[in-house]
């Protein structure tokens, strides 16, 4: 089997080592197993089986040389009936903000939702989530029986997970849902890396809610522990945002859970807020750690060769 990973899927200027890590580590660890591995600097694509690229196209239209080359690639292994591997964010970097040093990350194939990739999780092995446990030190704790506000975690304003949902029209539409079922206090909890925020969405926020006391808005340098201190539940639309909140035992709810990794321990039925289901959170997470590997195991083969059984 031919695997090719593209170096120029990551522009230059950027400056996260750990992407260009991954595009020269995954290829060493296909050799290693015994399969075809190359690192291509062409900007041209080429005929493989797999191709691995860093980052994912949620629309089309964008100029950067690098995110042509993203979207030439796909287009071109799928049409082909063949496969593109992307790395994405780690599902627990809650526990370790900068990933190190194991810099475990999630995989897939041809697409970044469970409804469009494959994701390596239909046999979920124990071991697995107990290494990642281990690693990274985090621990399933029991869910909460205390608590008093409902955290709304809110995603980017134009991210590809909220597709064509505004911030603003879901903030409302949540708040007024939450509402018909309870008066605990809502804190909206801006996406702390939306760089648009502070300028668009959440003055408007500000004065939409303005004078409902059980209303808060958070202050985007907050850390998610602020927010959580006195949480009974955590929403959000379908982001990895409230991975962290549901291992610590937090009650969750997502508006989108068919797109969300999250989906079988979350509740949909803001009915249910005063009375969340409880959920078999273990073996949500012997699921999730299938595709979360470490860039050791990247380049030892290892982790390509559990992948190698989807791409056959």
């Amino acid at each position: 089997m031919k695997v090719i990973s593209y170096f120029n899927v990551v522009p230059r200027i950027n400056k996260s080592q750990e992407k260009f890590d991954i595009l020269t580590k995954f290829p060493t660890g296909v050799h290693r197993a015994g399969d075809v591995g190359l690192v291509s600097h062409k900007t041209k694509v080429q005929e493989c089986d797999v191709a691995v690229i860093q980052g994912w196209q949620h629309e089309r239209g964008k100029t950067a040389p690098h995110l042509k080359l993203r979207q030439e690639i796909i287009d071109t292994q799928l049409a082909a009936g063949r496969y593109v591997c992307t790395a994405d964010s780690n599902l627990f970097l809650y526990a370790n903000k900068n990933n190190k040093p194991h810099h475990y990350l999630r995989y897939s194939f041809n697409g970044i939702f469970p409804t469009t990739g494959i994701y390596f999780d239909d046999n979920p092995n124990p071991a697995r989530w107990e290494q990642i446990s281990k690693d990274c030190d985090i621990k399933l704790q029991d869910y909460r029986k205390d608590g008093k506000n409902i955290v709304l975690c809110l995603q980017r304003d134009g991210g590809w997970s909220m597709g064509s949902v505004s911030i603003i029209a879901w903030t409302r539409d949540a708040i007024t849902e939450i509402r018909k079922h309870s008066d605990r206090t809502i804190v909206v909890r801006p996406h702390p890396k939306d760089k648009k925020a502070v300028t668009s969405y959440l003055p408007a926020l500000r004065r939409e809610f303005k004078g409902h006391d059980n209303i808060k808005i958070s202050n985007l340098d907050y850390p998610l522990e602020h927010d959580l201190e006195k949480a009974w539940a955590v929403v959000n639309h379908n982001s990895s945002s409230i991975v962290g909140p549901i291992i610590q035992g937090y009650y969750a709810f997502a508006t989108d859970p068919e797109n969300s990794q999250n989906r079988e321990v979350v509740n949909t039925d803001f009915s249910k807020i005063e009375t969340p289901q409880e959920f078999d959170r273990e073996k949500w997470l012997h699921r999730v750690s299938m595709f979360h590997w470490k860039f050791s195991e990247l380049e030892d083969g290892s982790a390509w060769q559990h992948m190698r059984q989807y791409a056959i």
